[in-house]
């Protein structure tokens, strides 16, 4: 049977490889192939080569495992472990020359629902950064040989980031929620990326995060490396927009930010 280690190796491997991939088609240009939801949502050429790579590798090393990819959508497996990949998290980023992008790729079992699954591996690499955040379940969570661990008490106000969808027509609530947050913060942070505020979370460079609208593959290695820094993961029912709410952090701040957000 193979062990989350092996999967967080596998992981590790192909998305320092993708991200190499990724850093180097920045740096020759990027051409935007789509948009997505909205206008604003776009994908680019290099989101579906990095992920075809992502794939190619991963059908190679677990042929038996499934499949879920931003870009490509998912395949069934037989092996009961299902890979989750968001070959560039932050296109926008990408698109407009921010290093705030990563890699995020997980192994879970079970269901692909964020709210049903047993993460196994994850692994979020931000070639622009040098960093790479990774756990394996039980193992902890790691930046290169630093183990990571989540911020406990917030004394001076929270460092909490958050996220705006691309529907407009969401805005004024998510603004709203905002506000009811704002009492425990310090600063606010709107990075792009989720799998960075995850991982930023589980390394304490932020103390919270929290926004709604995640899909899978933005979230399942975080929410591994958050739940493996010792940290608070929660995943909410849709809103009105059909929207699913995450919060994550410290234990003490992730039940203040509950219950700001949901009353």
């Amino acid at each position: 049977m193979t062990t989350p280690l092996e999967l967080h190796d596998i992981a590790l491997e192909i998305a320092t490889e993708a991200g190499e991939l990724a850093r180097r088609r920045r740096g020759e240009g990027v051409s935007i192939a789509a948009s997505k939801s909205t206008i604003a949502d776009i994908v680019t050429e290099a989101d579906r080569e990095v992920e075809a790579l992502i794939r190619d590798r991963l059908a190679q090393a677990r042929p038996e495992d499934g499949f879920l990819g931003e870009e490509s959508g998912d395949a069934g497996g037989t092996s009961g472990v299902t890979w989750i990949v968001d070959p560039i998290d932050g296109t926008v980023n990408y698109a407009f020359g921010m290093p705030s992008y990563a890699v995020s790729i997980a192994a879970v079992e079970g269901s692909v629902h964020p709210g049903e699954w047993r993460a196994l591996a994850g692994v979020v690499h931000a070639p622009a950064l040098g960093e790479t955040f990774r756990a394996a379940a039980g193992e902890g969570a790691w930046l290169g040989e630093e183990r990571l661990a989540v911020t406990e008490h917030t004394p001076a106000g929270a460092l909490i980031a958050t996220g705006l969808g691309y529907d407009q027509s969401t805005h004024a609530g998510d603004l709203e929620v905002l506000s009811r947050v704002m009492p425990l913060a310090r600063d606010i942070r709107r990075i792009g990326a989720a799998s960075l505020d995850l991982a930023f979370v589980a390394a304490g460079r932020l103390d919270g995060y929290f926004e709604r609208g995640l899909q899978p593959w933005d979230l399942a290695a975080g929410r591994l490396l958050v739940d493996e820094a010792g940290g608070r993961t929660g995943w909410f029912e849709p809103d009105e927009h059909g929207r699913a709410l995450t919060i994550v952090a410290g234990p003490e701040l992730y039940e203040q930010l509950r219950v700001r957000i949901l009353g």
